[in-house]
């Protein structure tokens, strides 16, 4: 479904992120993985791709940092070599971001602007220094959250960022849309990933989450992947423009 399409992916090493480069190699992309903090788990995941017959190579950028834009693509030319001749593009998947679970009385200006700038202003800045290199017909991804949709006043900074990404994602499907580049956002709900570990071992709470969902349980990192993995594919080429929640209906 994707063969040899090459796919970025920011965050890419763990959770989610993890589970579309491995959902997109097993489909025959080459894959990129973009990480920031954890090294080991980039390199982990580039193996076990290798190790099942893929293709994928691991990049480091620190983004909401200045400049983080020019340095990820400096830095996947160096790390693609020859799996991405010429440096071109077919799939960019944002999923890198910051969470921040302070209430607004709380909020600091400094993890506002960090939540910001690794949400929202990394996300724009990738893209448009992507745009010479996405190859028509391409896609764009952005991973949001319900938390844009669904009132949480501890996340009000980081529903805010994603609120921001999904007008991004609705004013750039309009944009591209002449060069046949979709561009979508998919918003899931609670995800058993590193960020929800509590909830393997706090029945409680797992519980209470568990309650707001129409589909009875909490998703998994594939749930999402294979949402993502539709969206890049050729069957995925007549939507745009659209954030799909991936929440398995929550609080509907």
């Amino acid at each position: 479904m994707l063969e040899n399409k090459v796919a970025l992916i920011t965050g890419g090493s763990r959770g989610i992120g993890r589970a579309i480069a491995e959902r997109f190699a097993r489909d025959g992309a080459i894959v990129g993985i973009v990480w920031s903090r954890n090294e080991a788990a980039a390199r982990d995941t580039v193996e076990r791709i290798v190790r099942d017959g893929g293709r994928a190579f691991a990049l480091h950028t620190d983004l909401g940092t200045p400049g983080d834009a020019g340095h990820l693509w400096a830095a996947f030319d160096e790390a693609a070599g020859d799996l991405a001749p010429g440096g071109g593009l077919d799939i960019l998947v944002h999923n890198a971001a910051k969470g921040s679970f302070t209430r607004l009385e709380g909020l600091a200006e400094d993890e506002f602007d960090r939540v910001f700038a690794t949400s929202v202003k990394a996300p724009f800045f990738v893209t448009k220094l992507a745009l010479p290199r996405l190859r028509d017909g391409g896609r764009i991804i952005n991973i949001s959250s319900i938390a844009a949709t669904v009132a949480s006043p501890e996340l009000i900074a980081y529903a805010a960022a994603k609120g921001a990404l999904d007008a991004f994602t609705h004013t750039l499907a309009q944009q591209l849309g002449p060069r046949r580049i979709t561009v979508n956002a998919v918003s899931p709900g609670v995800t058993l990933t590193d960020n929800n570990a509590h909830l393997l071992t706090n029945e409680p709470a797992a519980a209470q989450a568990t309650a707001r969902v129409a589909l009875g349980r909490l998703g998994e990192p594939e749930d999402i992947a294979d949402i993502v993995a539709f969206l890049a594919s050729d069957q995925g080429r007549w939507i745009t423009g659209q954030v799909i929640d991936a929440s398995g209906g929550t609080q509907l």
